[in-house]
């Protein structure tokens, strides 16, 4: 399908997606990270005319983007707001339950693209790595003030990285030097700490930890796993694309949790955890994007999608 959001962002596992989110054509849904608003694009046109949709995106130039966008789409709702506001948002605008709800977690290709977001080690610019500019904590804050077990901590923690520790060694002596403030900078440090074989896939690991942490993102991921499902009616959908291994993991532990009947040990005779099951799976395994759709659209080659569908209060 063509990219009809100017650029912006291209839409991964769209079709796929938005297959298994619509039960209701004239339901209530949530594209929870809006980003170019391709899948609510491709939603509207699979939904009927009584159906609503509710854009969320904590990022103002995505809010931008959507108000474009959608501004003759009177079922199009957008938000401003991190989608863990979920609850609120859905209070305001008196809807009681949802029908679906879409999480396509990570970055935008727009939020890479551009220099000054401060995300990529492609790019020259701030060290900023914020999504949402209303909070006050840079990725250039967390360089200049964390200790060195600390950095090595989310390094590890969030960027799975082996050499993390050196890498925070480097961070806090060149620091001492000079302030760290563009990615630039900081990927030249990280460069002279580590194997040119190994240089990319590090250099990739230390800004993803460093974006995880400026955002909270994990933390914020579980939360956002228990309020849209609390959101959802019976037979009400979630739908989860995540990019790396601790964003998937939490989703896969979250889906697999509600849809066991029983939490007891495997050692117990009979079951007195008193557990229903209040969620099917509807991806036995994950979905991932064909050769065709990576070709056109590489970032897509790490996406894994995970559906289930609510069948229990």
């Amino acid at each position: 399908m063509q990219d009809e959001t100017g650029g912006y962002h291209i839409p991964v596992l769209l079709e796929t997606a938005i297959e298994y989110l619509v039960g209701d054509a004239d339901g209530v849904y949530v594209d929870g990270t809006l980003g170019g608003g391709g899948h609510s694009l491709r939603l509207l046109e699979r939904v009927g005319d009584q159906a609503r949709v509710f854009g969320f995106d904590q990022d103002a130039d995505a809010i931008a983007h959507a108000q474009q966008l959608f501004q003759d789409e009177r079922r199009m709702t957008l938000v401003h707001s991190n989608v863990v506001h979920l609850s609120d948002a859905l209070t305001q605008h008196d809807i009681p339950m949802i029908d679906g709800i879409l999480l396509d977690l990570g970055v935008s290709s727009h939020q890479i693209d551009v220099p000054e977001r401060g995300f990529s080690f492609r790019h020259d610019g701030p060290l900023d790595m914020r999504m949402d500019h209303r909070h006050s904590v840079s990725a250039a804050d967390i360089i200049a003030r964390e200790s060195e077990e600390e950095l090595a901590r989310i390094f590890f923690t969030y960027g799975e990285e082996r050499h993390s520790r050196r890498i925070a060694r480097a961070i806090i002596h060149a620091r001492e030097e000079q302030p760290i403030t563009t990615t630039g900078a900081l990927a030249v440090i990280i460069a002279t700490a580590t194997s040119p074989a190994h240089r990319k896939k590090t250099l990739a690991r230390i800004f993803q930890a460093l974006r995880i942490a400026v955002n909270d993102e994990l933390r914020v991921l579980e939360e956002t796993l228990d309020h849209a499902f609390a959101a959802l009616k019976i037979g009400g959908r979630l739908v989860v694309i995540s990019y790396h291994s601790l964003e998937d993991r939490l989703v896969k532990r979250f889906m697999r949790y509600e849809a066991a009947p029983c939490i007891c040990p495997p050692q117990a005779p009979v079951c007195t955890c008193g557990k229903t099951a209040r969620m099917k799976i509807l991806s036995s395994k994950h979905r991932e994007a064909d050769e065709s759709e990576i070709r056109r659209n590489p970032r897509a080659r790490s996406a894994r999608l995970r559906a289930g569908e609510k069948i229990h209060a």
